[in-house]
């Protein structure tokens, strides 16, 4: 399915083996032109030559999604390339607290990531798509969205907020031809963030252990080609190892 005269961007890009690269190279794929942004330039700017060295489309854009004015500018420097056909919103940190000591700047800070940025992305995207009636905004959630684990408050009601956020704009949007899924990941992902954290942990894992940055990028693409009589807003995606 080639898509040459549309764009994709992803909010939320950090290392070339992260799950925000992986879904640029897997949409760039497809024929579309991929604006990855976020706030680091070295690593856009990989991301970047390795689509085109594949012989895509891209260019980066560096800023804060929870910044209202930055998250204009990146659906802006989609716009400008074709119209905006698919969005990710894939950005947020995490961190572990205990409830007694987390402080009200680490809690603000992780709603705006998750929540405040996700809002923002969608809204902006939201605002360009509903003109043609089509388009759609993806968001990677967690199992944070659907259960708050202890030592982790701040997380939970950041990803719960972008899950309900996600929610209603499925509801309000869907009508008006915007497919809005939301994506929950549960589980370790086998990329750099994790790893350069806690390098034995595919080990222990073991094979197939640690959700695929590329299969979840695969699943991200299939969502979006759905047909609009048969929608998901919302699955879940877990190694086959994992408890749930």
């Amino acid at each position: 399915m080639s898509q040459e005269n549309g764009t994709a961007l992803i909010v939320g890009v950090g290392a070339s083996r992260g799950l925000g690269g992986a879904a640029a190279r897997r949409f760039a794929r497809e024929g579309l032109h991929v604006v990855v942004a976020g706030r680091t330039p070295e690593k856009l700017d990989k991301v970047v030559a390795e689509i085109r060295g594949a012989g895509g489309s891209a260019q980066a854009v560096v800023g804060d999604g929870s910044n209202e004015a930055d998250a204009a500018r990146f659906v802006a420097t989609a716009e400008a390339h074709g119209p905006l056909e698919l969005v990710l919103h894939n950005a947020g940190t995490n961190r572990r607290d205990a409830f007694l000591e987390l402080e009200v700047g680490a809690f603000e800070a992780l709603w705006r990531e998750h929540c405040l940025g996700g809002f923002l992305t969608g809204r902006e995207s939201a605002r360009r798509m509903v003109t043609r009636g089509r388009g759609t905004i993806l968001f990677t959630g967690a199992s944070g969205s659907l259960r708050g684990r202890a030592l982790f408050a701040a997380f939970a009601a950041a990803k719960a907020g972008l899950r309900a956020t996600a929610q209603s704009m499925a509801r309000e949007l869907g009508p008006k031809g915007i497919h809005v899924a939301h994506i929950v990941i549960d589980g370790g992902i086998e990329g750099d963030r994790l790893l350069s954290a806690f390098p034995d942990r595919q080990n222990e894992k073991g094979p197939d252990g640690l959700l695929s940055i590329d299969a979840i990028a695969e699943t991200y693409w299939q969502v979006h080609l759905q047909q609009r009589s048969a929608w998901t807003h919302e699955l879940e995606l877990r190694p086959w190892s994992e408890p749930f």
